[in-house]
């Protein structure tokens, strides 16, 4: 016989611990949905991810400083090819007078050739390949169809080059806009960032790499006499790697204290290879504008200690910034957004390798 009785019910002291745990349970999960998108950055956290930012800001920098590079080699190489292009077709057009010419004379006499004439009137090109009617022409009339077939072939050629390079501008031109949009990006969210914080909290950080500069001016300015900071490893030489290094990185030190401007050649501001590029050329010596192409300008000097003053320094695993060895273990930079030329400690990057100009 199948039995009536009534599950046994829950008492309720265990009814009351769950719920108290369930209410619990869910008052922590709303408190840390609700924390989690309203607490605020540290001034510490905010500031390694605007070090970041301003980091991929200038790795898009001087992706922007190549395709600029490139743009503007590229239009010198299209102009220099259209000049090309129009002198050539004046030689043309005068090679084509000039078998006018014997034509015009023939004329006169009765005797125009017959395959002069239908030249005059269609491509050379066809008739040239032709033993027939090469036979038929004298030998100062082959001579001139020649020079033209050879100058109509030369400046389809360059039209062709000219083409494709205008090709090539069109699409390093897109390629320039996108990375300024990237890095006006970039910069923008650092701003952000920044505004974040409290004028207190902002100015803190201002005296901190206030301080970090000074004290890095300062172990630079102790190469001249020869003396090492206290507790810094002097590093590399303190004398120059030759006349025009000592004479690109003089021109720097009168840029101290320039503003850093992403894409800036000087002479009032700078960005990293902006500096260094201007520099080597106050002293007569042209360096590429892109601090991935000055690492290969001259000589790598992969040991720090064999550095010396107006080397190149090379940072980072993608080459994208560069400065000039001051000695002492300090670098000439300009180091990024919101601040100014100046002395840093080398390392304070992961350096690469020194190049010798």
């Amino acid at each position: 016989m199948a039995s009536h009785r009534r599950p046994k019910q829950p008492s309720r002291t265990r009814v009351t611990v769950l719920t108290t745990v369930a209410a619990a349970a869910v008052a922590l999960s709303a408190q840390a949905a609700n924390a989690a998108p309203n607490a605020k950055p540290t001034k510490d956290e905010v500031k390694s991810k605007v070090d970041k930012l301003y980091e991929d800001a200038e790795k898009a920098t001087e992706k922007y400083n190549g395709a600029k590079e490139k743009q503007e080699k590229l239009e010198k190489q299209i102009s220099t090819l259209q000049d090309t292009v129009a002198r050539g077709q004046e030689d043309l057009n005068k090679l084509r007078e000039g078998i006018g010419t014997m034509a015009s004379a023939q004329y006169r006499t009765g005797s125009i050739d017959p395959s002069l004439q239908l030249f005059l009137s269609a491509n050379p090109d066809d008739f040239l390949d032709q033993a027939s009617t090469l036979d038929q022409l004298s030998g100062q009339q082959v001579e001139a169809l020649k020079k033209i077939q050879e100058k109509q072939r030369e400046l389809a050629q360059q039209r062709k080059e000219a083409s494709d390079k205008l090709k090539d501008l069109s699409t390093t031109r897109t390629e320039l806009g996108k990375k300024k949009k990237e890095v006006q990006g970039k910069l923008g969210e650092a701003q952000r960032l920044l505004n974040s914080l409290t004028a207190q909290e902002r100015a803190a950080l201002k005296k901190e790499e206030d301080r970090a500069s000074r004290a890095s001016e300062r172990s630079a300015l102790n190469t001249s006499t020869g003396t090492a900071s206290t507790g810094t490893a002097p590093t590399g030489s303190s004398k120059p790697a030759s006349g025009r290094a000592a004479a690109a990185f003089a021109a720097a030190q009168t840029k101290i204290g320039s503003p850093y401007v992403w894409g800036a050649t000087g002479p009032s501001s700078f960005d990293c290879s902006g500096l260094t590029s201007w520099a080597y050329a106050q002293a007569g010596v042209t360096i590429s504008r892109q601090s991935q192409a000055q690492a290969n300008d001259g000589t790598r000097i992969y040991s720090a200690s064999q550095l010396q003053v107006g080397d190149l320094v090379i940072f980072y695993g993608d080459q994208h910034h560069v400065g000039l060895y001051a000695g002492n273990g300090q670098v000439l930079h300009a180091p990024r957004t919101g601040t100014v030329v100046r002395y840093e400690s080398i390392n304070n990057m992961p350096f690469q390798f020194g190049v010798r100009i």
